[in-house]
């Protein structure tokens, strides 16, 4: 059986989260050996036997732009691809479960405590990928009627999630608000050293470890919003306002809404 190997582009796969998700969708293809993944160049090259039509019809759906740049034979034969080492990625997705859990717990607890709408969504960017980190580990070994399941669960609670958090940045809005600066700025730094921990941890189990650094060069929706909430933080405490406070909240929680719509398109 010819193995071929597909190319391609997906413009809008810009952090380890997303990678999760292709890779959640393509788990149950009949005939797909291997995944690699260039976050730098937005690319994702698959190693199959099936068609190539039936990848990126399960691509297209997910919303990330996805399209097939080249499609040809593979060199090598197929016994020659290294099986994915799922013990490794199972213990892998259960400590980047572990940090994104924690931090969301954390996060919303003391984004309450201030006042703060941007760490109050922000902590649910935290639980989106801790959902899709969660959802990955279910899958390891799984069906796909079990996975579709698990990922109409996360991708519900998530979407409720933010919602409540959109709700909650105009009810501030209309009824005011007194965010506390340093504590946004200093959550905001603990947040971005965790998002970078991950991003440390997915680099070891890469081919090229420069993966991490392309992952954090062309801008993870983490760490914007991680740094967005450090410098409203600093613009509340210069100007004694809480609407820059507002107004990042309400970008998060955009994010989040459009990753809710990502897990739900899984199944």
């Amino acid at each position: 059986m010819t193995t071929t190997q597909s190319v391609f582009a997906v413009p809008k796969m810009d952090c380890p989260s997303e990678e999760n998700l292709i890779k959640m969708a393509l788990q149950d293809v009949h005939g797909v050996e291997r995944l690699s993944f260039d976050l730098a160049q937005r690319r994702m090259t698959a190693t199959h036997t099936g068609p190539t039509d039936e990848l990126l019809q399960r691509l297209v759906p997910l919303g990330l732009g996805a399209t097939l740049l080249e499609s040809g034979q593979a060199h090598g034969s197929s016994a020659a691809i290294e099986p994915p080492d799922d013990a490794a990625e199972a213990r892998l997705l259960k400590l980047l479960l572990a940090i994104n859990a924690a931090m969301f717990v954390v996060e919303i607890l003391v984004g309450w405590w201030a006042q703060s709408a941007g760490l109050i969504a922000d902590s649910l960017d935290m639980f989106a990928d801790a959902a899709v980190y969660g959802l990955a580990l279910y899958a390891v070994g799984r069906t796909a009627a079990l996975k579709t399941r698990a990922a109409h669960a996360a991708g519900w609670l998530q979407l409720a999630l933010a919602l409540l958090a959109l709700v909650e940045v105009l009810r501030r809005f209309a009824f005011g608000s007194e965010p506390v600066s340093i504590l946004m700025m200093g959550m905001g730094c603990a947040a971005l050293a965790a998002n970078v921990a991950c991003l440390v941890l997915i680099s070891k189990k890469r081919d090229a470890g420069a993966h991490m650094q392309a992952s954090f060069i062309f801008s993870s929706n983490d760490v914007i919003a991680n740094v967005g909430v450090i410098v409203a933080g600093g613009l509340v405490a210069w100007t004694g306002s809480p609407y820059p406070d507002l107004l990042i909240g309400f970008m998060v929680g955009l994010v989040v809404l459009n990753g809710a719509r990502r897990i739900l398109k899984l199944s």
